[in-house]
Protein backbone atom coordinates (compact mmCIF):
# COMPACT_ATOMS: atom_id res chain seq x y z
CA UNK A 1 0.00 0.00 0.00
CA UNK A 2 1.17 3.60 -0.80
CA UNK A 3 -0.02 6.97 -0.56
CA UNK A 4 -0.34 9.61 1.96
CA UNK A 5 -1.29 8.68 5.51
CA UNK A 6 -4.48 10.58 6.71
CA UNK A 7 -2.95 12.71 9.41
CA UNK A 8 -5.66 15.82 8.87
CA UNK A 9 -3.83 16.60 5.39
CA UNK A 10 -4.58 15.54 2.00
CA UNK A 11 -3.04 14.59 -0.84
CA UNK A 12 -1.71 11.72 -3.34
CA UNK A 13 1.89 10.27 -3.72
CA UNK A 14 3.43 9.45 -7.30
CA UNK A 15 5.89 6.44 -7.51
CA UNK A 16 8.56 9.13 -9.90
CA UNK A 17 10.18 11.85 -8.52
CA UNK A 18 11.26 14.95 -10.23
CA UNK A 19 14.34 13.88 -11.53
CA UNK A 20 12.73 11.13 -13.51
CA UNK A 21 14.06 8.27 -11.10
CA UNK A 22 11.87 5.53 -9.12
CA UNK A 23 12.51 6.20 -5.66
CA UNK A 24 12.38 2.74 -3.13
CA UNK A 25 8.71 3.07 -1.36
CA UNK A 26 8.72 4.00 2.28
CA UNK A 27 6.81 0.56 4.10
CA UNK A 28 3.87 1.59 5.36
CA UNK A 29 3.04 -0.42 8.86
CA UNK A 30 0.51 -2.44 9.04
CA UNK A 31 1.11 -5.01 11.78
CA UNK A 32 -0.33 -3.13 15.10
CA UNK A 33 2.42 -5.39 17.12
CA UNK A 34 5.08 -3.74 15.61
CA UNK A 35 4.94 -0.02 14.99
CA UNK A 36 7.38 1.34 12.22
CA UNK A 37 10.21 3.94 13.54
CA UNK A 38 9.28 7.35 11.93
CA UNK A 39 11.54 10.17 10.98
CA UNK A 40 9.90 13.70 10.26
CA UNK A 41 11.98 16.73 8.87
CA UNK A 42 11.33 20.02 9.11
CA UNK A 43 12.28 23.08 6.16
CA UNK A 44 11.20 25.25 3.26
CA UNK A 45 10.65 22.39 0.94
CA UNK A 46 8.36 22.24 -2.51
CA UNK A 47 8.43 23.74 -5.77
CA UNK A 48 5.00 25.17 -5.66
CA UNK A 49 5.16 29.09 -6.42
CA UNK A 50 8.37 30.11 -5.65
CA UNK A 51 10.54 26.81 -5.31
CA UNK A 52 14.38 27.12 -4.30
CA UNK A 53 16.20 24.44 -6.16
CA UNK A 54 18.94 24.48 -3.35
CA UNK A 55 16.92 23.36 -0.58
CA UNK A 56 15.14 20.68 -3.18
CA UNK A 57 18.55 18.96 -3.74
CA UNK A 58 19.05 19.17 0.14
CA UNK A 59 15.78 16.96 0.81
CA UNK A 60 16.95 15.10 -1.79
CA UNK A 61 19.88 14.20 -0.51
CA UNK A 62 18.98 13.62 3.39
CA UNK A 63 15.79 11.53 2.25
CA UNK A 64 18.08 9.33 -0.11
CA UNK A 65 20.95 8.74 2.56
CA UNK A 66 18.52 7.83 4.89
CA UNK A 67 16.61 5.64 2.81
CA UNK A 68 19.93 3.77 1.89
CA UNK A 69 20.59 3.20 5.58
CA UNK A 70 17.06 2.24 7.18
CA UNK A 71 14.95 1.79 4.28
CA UNK A 72 12.10 0.39 5.90
CA UNK A 73 11.40 3.73 7.73
CA UNK A 74 7.90 6.47 7.59
CA UNK A 75 8.98 9.36 6.40
CA UNK A 76 7.04 12.65 6.73
CA UNK A 77 7.73 16.28 5.53
CA UNK A 78 6.99 19.00 7.56
CA UNK A 79 7.38 21.95 5.31
CA UNK A 80 6.03 24.95 3.49
CA UNK A 81 4.86 22.86 0.10
CA UNK A 82 3.42 19.59 1.97
CA UNK A 83 1.52 18.87 -1.12
CA UNK A 84 3.97 18.56 -4.20
CA UNK A 85 6.96 17.35 -1.80
CA UNK A 86 4.46 14.48 -0.94
CA UNK A 87 4.29 13.74 -4.64
CA UNK A 88 7.29 13.96 -5.33
CA UNK A 89 8.84 11.56 -2.72
CA UNK A 90 5.92 9.35 -1.79
CA UNK A 91 5.95 10.39 1.65
CA UNK A 92 3.34 12.15 4.11
CA UNK A 93 3.32 15.48 3.91
CA UNK A 94 2.00 18.18 6.57
CA UNK A 95 2.09 21.92 6.44
CA UNK A 96 4.39 23.71 8.60
CA UNK A 97 1.41 26.36 9.83
CA UNK A 98 -2.00 24.75 9.18
CA UNK A 99 -4.27 27.74 7.65
CA UNK A 100 -7.04 28.83 10.30
CA UNK A 101 -10.31 30.24 8.25
CA UNK A 102 -10.54 34.14 8.86
CA UNK A 103 -11.85 36.96 7.35
CA UNK A 104 -11.82 39.54 9.93
CA UNK A 105 -8.38 41.89 9.14
CA UNK A 106 -8.95 45.05 11.68
CA UNK A 107 -6.64 48.04 10.74
CA UNK A 108 -6.71 50.07 14.00
CA UNK A 109 -4.72 48.46 16.90
CA UNK A 110 -7.39 48.01 19.41
CA UNK A 111 -9.03 45.48 17.28
CA UNK A 112 -5.86 43.55 15.82
CA UNK A 113 -5.30 43.41 19.95
CA UNK A 114 -8.55 41.55 20.45
CA UNK A 115 -7.83 40.09 17.27
CA UNK A 116 -5.02 38.27 18.26
CA UNK A 117 -6.60 37.27 21.67
CA UNK A 118 -10.35 35.90 20.45
CA UNK A 119 -8.79 34.75 16.79
CA UNK A 120 -4.74 34.39 17.59
CA UNK A 121 -4.27 32.44 20.59
CA UNK A 122 -6.97 29.39 19.66
CA UNK A 123 -5.67 29.29 16.41
CA UNK A 124 -2.21 28.88 17.23
CA UNK A 125 -3.27 26.26 20.10
CA UNK A 126 -5.04 24.58 17.20
CA UNK A 127 -1.85 24.84 15.03
CA UNK A 128 -0.12 23.00 18.62
CA UNK A 129 -2.25 19.99 18.93
CA UNK A 130 -1.91 19.66 15.11
CA UNK A 131 1.92 19.25 15.92
CA UNK A 132 1.68 17.77 18.76
CA UNK A 133 -0.21 14.72 16.35
CA UNK A 134 2.48 14.62 14.20
CA UNK A 135 5.14 14.15 16.38
CA UNK A 136 3.92 12.23 19.21
CA UNK A 137 4.41 9.16 16.64
CA UNK A 138 7.70 10.20 15.50
CA UNK A 139 10.85 9.18 16.66
CA UNK A 140 13.54 11.33 15.37
CA UNK A 141 13.06 15.18 14.07
CA UNK A 142 15.52 16.10 11.19
CA UNK A 143 16.07 19.81 10.36
CA UNK A 144 18.37 19.34 7.47
CA UNK A 145 20.76 21.91 5.58
CA UNK A 146 19.66 25.06 4.02
CA UNK A 147 20.11 28.63 5.69
CA UNK A 148 17.35 27.82 7.85
CA UNK A 149 18.05 29.51 10.84
CA UNK A 150 17.47 33.04 9.82
CA UNK A 151 15.53 35.38 10.27
CA UNK A 152 15.70 37.75 7.43
CA UNK A 153 11.87 36.36 5.99
CA UNK A 154 10.34 37.25 9.69
CA UNK A 155 10.01 35.36 12.67
CA UNK A 156 7.10 32.84 11.25
CA UNK A 157 6.37 30.66 8.36
CA UNK A 158 9.45 28.27 8.34
CA UNK A 159 11.30 31.05 10.73
CA UNK A 160 12.75 30.67 14.10
CA UNK A 161 9.54 30.62 15.72
CA UNK A 162 7.77 27.84 13.85
CA UNK A 163 11.60 25.76 14.25
CA UNK A 164 11.72 26.33 18.20
CA UNK A 165 7.86 25.57 18.36
CA UNK A 166 8.55 22.13 16.54
CA UNK A 167 11.55 21.19 18.39
CA UNK A 168 10.19 21.93 21.83
CA UNK A 169 6.88 19.77 20.61
CA UNK A 170 9.18 17.40 19.18
CA UNK A 171 11.14 16.78 22.87
CA UNK A 172 7.84 16.73 24.59
CA UNK A 173 7.04 13.82 22.39
CA UNK A 174 10.17 11.92 23.03
CA UNK A 175 11.75 12.61 19.80
CA UNK A 176 15.39 12.61 19.22
CA UNK A 177 15.99 16.32 17.60
CA UNK A 178 18.85 16.73 14.73
CA UNK A 179 19.68 19.78 13.47
CA UNK A 180 21.86 18.50 10.48
CA UNK A 181 24.64 20.43 8.35
CA UNK A 182 22.45 23.81 8.72
CA UNK A 183 23.46 27.06 7.44
CA UNK A 184 22.42 30.19 9.79
CA UNK A 185 22.26 33.87 9.65
CA UNK A 186 21.77 36.72 9.70
CA UNK A 187 19.70 36.87 13.13
CA UNK A 188 18.69 40.47 13.80
CA UNK A 189 16.30 40.39 16.27
CA UNK A 190 16.22 39.24 19.53
CA UNK A 191 13.26 37.32 19.73
CA UNK A 192 15.18 35.38 16.42
CA UNK A 193 18.10 35.17 18.59
CA UNK A 194 16.51 33.49 21.27
CA UNK A 195 14.47 30.96 19.14
CA UNK A 196 17.61 29.74 17.52
CA UNK A 197 19.63 29.76 20.69
CA UNK A 198 16.85 28.25 22.54
CA UNK A 199 15.80 25.56 19.75
CA UNK A 200 19.54 24.40 18.95
CA UNK A 201 19.47 23.74 23.18
CA UNK A 202 17.14 21.21 22.73
CA UNK A 203 18.81 19.19 19.98
CA UNK A 204 20.49 15.95 20.66
CA UNK A 205 22.75 16.42 17.41
CA UNK A 206 23.96 19.51 16.46
CA UNK A 207 26.34 20.36 12.78
CA UNK A 208 27.12 23.40 10.56
CA UNK A 209 27.60 23.00 7.10
CA UNK A 210 30.78 25.07 7.68
CA UNK A 211 33.06 27.02 10.48
CA UNK A 212 31.45 30.01 9.35
CA UNK A 213 27.75 29.03 10.31
CA UNK A 214 29.57 27.80 13.66
CA UNK A 215 30.97 31.01 14.66
CA UNK A 216 28.37 33.15 14.07
CA UNK A 217 26.52 31.07 15.97
CA UNK A 218 28.61 31.22 18.93
CA UNK A 219 28.97 34.93 18.63
CA UNK A 220 25.05 34.85 19.01
CA UNK A 221 25.26 32.70 22.48
CA UNK A 222 23.92 29.62 20.41
CA UNK A 223 25.08 26.30 19.83
CA UNK A 224 28.59 25.12 22.01
CA UNK A 225 32.00 24.57 21.09
CA UNK A 226 31.72 20.66 21.05
CA UNK A 227 29.34 21.07 17.91
CA UNK A 228 30.74 19.62 14.50
CA UNK A 229 31.04 20.98 11.22
CA UNK A 230 30.04 18.85 8.25
CA UNK A 231 29.91 19.64 4.84
CA UNK A 232 26.62 20.60 3.00
CA UNK A 233 24.19 18.05 2.08
CA UNK A 234 23.63 18.31 -1.53
CA UNK A 235 27.73 17.38 -2.24
CA UNK A 236 26.36 13.66 -0.93
CA UNK A 237 24.01 13.52 -3.71
CA UNK A 238 25.10 14.72 -7.25
CA UNK A 239 26.67 11.53 -8.06
CA UNK A 240 23.81 9.57 -7.84
CA UNK A 241 21.05 11.64 -9.66
CA UNK A 242 23.67 13.72 -12.20
CA UNK A 243 22.29 13.38 -15.79
CA UNK A 244 24.06 11.47 -18.51
CA UNK A 245 23.19 14.97 -20.51
CA UNK A 246 21.84 14.15 -23.64
CA UNK A 247 21.27 17.95 -24.13
CA UNK A 248 22.51 19.43 -27.62
CA UNK A 249 26.48 20.01 -27.40
CA UNK A 250 27.23 23.26 -29.10
CA UNK A 251 30.47 23.88 -30.80
CA UNK A 252 31.49 26.37 -29.05
CA UNK A 253 32.72 26.69 -25.13
CA UNK A 254 29.76 27.21 -23.24
CA UNK A 255 29.99 29.62 -20.16
CA UNK A 256 26.95 29.09 -17.58
CA UNK A 257 25.93 31.98 -16.42
CA UNK A 258 24.28 31.81 -12.69
CA UNK A 259 21.71 34.83 -12.33
CA UNK A 260 20.03 35.66 -8.86
CA UNK A 261 16.85 38.00 -8.60
CA UNK A 262 18.94 40.13 -5.65
CA UNK A 263 16.74 41.33 -2.34
CA UNK A 264 18.80 42.35 0.05
CA UNK A 265 17.51 40.10 2.67
CA UNK A 266 20.39 38.20 3.56
CA UNK A 267 22.66 40.96 4.38
CA UNK A 268 22.40 44.68 5.09
CA UNK A 269 22.19 45.99 2.05
CA UNK A 270 20.09 49.42 2.06
CA UNK A 271 20.27 49.99 -1.70
CA UNK A 272 19.45 46.97 -2.88
CA UNK A 273 17.48 48.27 -5.60
CA UNK A 274 21.24 50.14 -7.24
CA UNK A 275 23.08 47.30 -6.10
CA UNK A 276 20.81 44.62 -8.23
CA UNK A 277 20.80 47.54 -11.29
CA UNK A 278 24.49 47.35 -11.60
CA UNK A 279 24.77 43.75 -11.04
CA UNK A 280 22.91 43.12 -13.94
CA UNK A 281 24.95 45.78 -15.75
CA UNK A 282 28.22 44.77 -14.73
CA UNK A 283 27.16 41.22 -16.01
CA UNK A 284 26.09 42.19 -19.40
CA UNK A 285 29.53 43.70 -20.00
CA UNK A 286 30.85 40.30 -18.86
CA UNK A 287 28.67 38.84 -21.18
CA UNK A 288 29.41 41.02 -23.98
CA UNK A 289 32.71 40.24 -23.50
CA UNK A 290 31.95 36.39 -23.39
CA UNK A 291 30.32 36.77 -26.82
CA UNK A 292 33.24 38.49 -28.64
CA UNK A 293 35.67 35.83 -27.49
CA UNK A 294 33.07 33.20 -28.84
CA UNK A 295 31.61 32.08 -25.85
CA UNK A 296 28.00 30.56 -25.56
CA UNK A 297 25.98 31.75 -22.81
CA UNK A 298 23.51 29.32 -20.86
CA UNK A 299 21.72 31.21 -18.41
CA UNK A 300 21.02 29.69 -15.18
CA UNK A 301 19.07 30.04 -12.35
CA UNK A 302 18.55 28.16 -8.92
CA UNK A 303 15.45 29.33 -7.95
CA UNK A 304 12.14 29.56 -9.41
CA UNK A 305 11.50 33.41 -8.23
CA UNK A 306 14.28 34.19 -10.21
CA UNK A 307 12.86 33.67 -13.58
CA UNK A 308 11.91 37.30 -13.70
CA UNK A 309 15.76 37.64 -13.87
CA UNK A 310 16.35 36.23 -16.60
CA UNK A 311 14.07 38.20 -19.00
CA UNK A 312 15.24 41.36 -17.62
CA UNK A 313 18.91 40.28 -18.19
CA UNK A 314 18.13 39.56 -21.75
CA UNK A 315 16.71 43.29 -21.92
CA UNK A 316 19.15 44.59 -21.50
CA UNK A 317 22.20 42.55 -23.17
CA UNK A 318 19.89 43.30 -26.24
CA UNK A 319 20.21 46.74 -25.67
CA UNK A 320 23.40 47.04 -25.19
CA UNK A 321 24.75 44.98 -28.53
CA UNK A 322 24.50 46.20 -31.35
CA UNK A 323 23.97 42.84 -32.84
CA UNK A 324 22.32 40.41 -30.80
CA UNK A 325 22.42 36.52 -31.99
CA UNK A 326 19.96 34.81 -29.56
CA UNK A 327 20.81 31.42 -30.69
CA UNK A 328 24.22 31.81 -28.22
CA UNK A 329 22.32 32.81 -25.74
CA UNK A 330 21.05 29.88 -24.43
CA UNK A 331 17.68 29.86 -22.07
CA UNK A 332 16.12 26.54 -21.37
CA UNK A 333 13.33 26.18 -19.01
CA UNK A 334 14.01 25.11 -15.40
CA UNK A 335 11.13 23.43 -13.42
CA UNK A 336 13.43 20.67 -11.00
CA UNK A 337 16.60 19.83 -9.32
CA UNK A 338 17.32 17.44 -12.45
CA UNK A 339 17.03 20.70 -15.09
CA UNK A 340 19.74 22.41 -13.74
CA UNK A 341 22.32 19.61 -13.27
CA UNK A 342 21.53 18.66 -16.98
CA UNK A 343 21.89 22.14 -17.82
CA UNK A 344 25.28 22.60 -15.47
CA UNK A 345 26.52 19.46 -17.08
CA UNK A 346 26.57 21.01 -20.66
CA UNK A 347 28.56 24.21 -19.38
CA UNK A 348 32.53 24.38 -19.27
CA UNK A 349 32.77 26.58 -16.78
CA UNK A 350 30.08 29.12 -14.38
CA UNK A 351 30.34 31.87 -12.95
CA UNK A 352 27.41 31.65 -10.32
CA UNK A 353 25.75 33.42 -7.74
CA UNK A 354 23.56 31.49 -5.70
CA UNK A 355 24.92 29.58 -3.37
CA UNK A 356 23.57 25.80 -4.47
CA UNK A 357 24.35 26.90 -8.05
CA UNK A 358 27.72 27.08 -6.92
CA UNK A 359 27.88 24.28 -5.00
CA UNK A 360 26.35 22.24 -7.89
CA UNK A 361 28.51 22.93 -10.43
CA UNK A 362 31.58 22.10 -8.16
CA UNK A 363 30.03 18.83 -7.37
CA UNK A 364 30.07 18.32 -11.22
CA UNK A 365 33.43 19.42 -11.03
CA UNK A 366 33.04 22.41 -13.30
CA UNK A 367 35.43 25.51 -12.87
CA UNK A 368 33.55 28.27 -10.94
CA UNK A 369 33.82 31.81 -10.43
CA UNK A 370 30.73 33.27 -7.33
CA UNK A 371 29.32 36.39 -7.14
CA UNK A 372 29.22 36.35 -3.32
CA UNK A 373 26.09 37.69 -1.68
CA UNK A 374 26.24 35.88 1.67
CA UNK A 375 29.41 34.73 3.70
CA UNK A 376 28.14 31.07 2.84
CA UNK A 377 29.70 31.66 -0.85
CA UNK A 378 32.63 32.98 0.47
CA UNK A 379 33.04 30.29 2.53
CA UNK A 380 32.57 27.92 0.48
CA UNK A 381 34.70 28.89 -2.35
CA UNK A 382 37.84 29.70 0.28
CA UNK A 383 36.97 25.59 1.52
CA UNK A 384 37.24 24.60 -1.73
CA UNK A 385 41.06 26.11 -2.29
CA UNK A 386 39.28 28.60 -4.88
CA UNK A 387 39.15 31.70 -2.44
CA UNK A 388 40.83 33.81 -5.95
CA UNK A 389 37.91 33.42 -7.53
CA UNK A 390 35.20 35.06 -5.79
CA UNK A 391 34.01 38.50 -6.15
CA UNK A 392 31.37 40.89 -3.62
CA UNK A 393 28.01 41.33 -5.14
CA UNK A 394 28.44 45.27 -3.80
CA UNK A 395 31.42 45.29 -5.30
CA UNK A 396 31.44 43.35 -8.41
CA UNK A 397 33.02 44.44 -11.12
CA UNK A 398 33.36 43.47 -15.36
CA UNK A 399 37.16 43.92 -15.65
CA UNK A 400 37.84 41.80 -12.80
CA UNK A 401 35.43 39.02 -13.56
CA UNK A 402 36.90 38.86 -16.77
CA UNK A 403 40.54 38.95 -15.21
CA UNK A 404 39.36 35.67 -12.95
CA UNK A 405 37.63 34.77 -15.89
CA UNK A 406 40.79 34.44 -17.73
CA UNK A 407 42.85 32.82 -15.06
CA UNK A 408 40.13 30.11 -14.79
CA UNK A 409 39.86 29.25 -18.18
CA UNK A 410 44.27 28.96 -18.10
CA UNK A 411 44.35 26.87 -14.87
CA UNK A 412 41.40 24.67 -15.63
CA UNK A 413 42.78 20.97 -15.60
CA UNK A 414 44.69 21.51 -12.28
CA UNK A 415 41.19 23.74 -11.15
CA UNK A 416 39.53 19.60 -11.47
CA UNK A 417 41.92 17.92 -10.68
CA UNK A 418 41.59 20.28 -6.87
CA UNK A 419 37.73 19.91 -6.97
CA UNK A 420 37.05 16.48 -7.97
CA UNK A 421 39.53 15.66 -4.63
CA UNK A 422 37.50 18.34 -2.22
CA UNK A 423 34.30 16.64 -3.73
CA UNK A 424 35.55 13.39 -2.66
CA UNK A 425 36.65 14.68 0.62
CA UNK A 426 33.44 16.26 1.33
CA UNK A 427 31.31 12.97 0.24
CA UNK A 428 33.45 11.03 2.74
CA UNK A 429 32.90 12.96 5.08
CA UNK A 430 29.27 13.57 4.56
CA UNK A 431 29.00 9.53 4.81
CA UNK A 432 30.40 9.52 8.15
CA UNK A 433 27.34 11.84 9.00
CA UNK A 434 25.00 9.83 7.70
CA UNK A 435 26.37 6.60 8.98
CA UNK A 436 26.18 8.53 12.81
CA UNK A 437 23.14 9.71 12.83
CA UNK A 438 20.86 7.18 11.36
CA UNK A 439 23.44 4.38 12.66
CA UNK A 440 24.98 5.10 15.95
CA UNK A 441 22.99 8.12 17.23
CA UNK A 442 19.61 6.49 16.29
CA UNK A 443 20.34 3.09 17.39
CA UNK A 444 21.59 4.35 20.49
Amino acid sequence: MTGVRDWGYKGTAVQEDALGKTLSDVSIRTDSKQRTRTFSFFGHFGLDNFGNLGNEITFHAILYHLRRFLPNVEVICICTDPVTTAKIHNIIGVPISRPVANAWKPRNRLAKVLRSIVIGLPSELYRCLAAFTTLKRTDVLVIPGTGLLTDAYGLRSWGPYNIFKWSLIAKMCGCKLLFVSVGAGPIDSRAGKWLVNSALALADFRSYRDTGTKEYLRSIGAGAAADRVYPDLAFSIVDEIAPNSAMERHCRPVVGLGLMLYHGKLSSDKKRESTYNAYLEQLVVFAKWLLARDHDIRLLIGDLSDKPVIAEFKALLKRRLEFYDEERIIDDPVRSVGDLLAQLATTDAVVATRFHSTLLALALNKPVVSISFHQKCTSLMQDMGLQDYVQNIHELSAEKLIEQFCQLEKNAGSLRLMIQEKVAERRKALDEQYRLIFGDLFIG
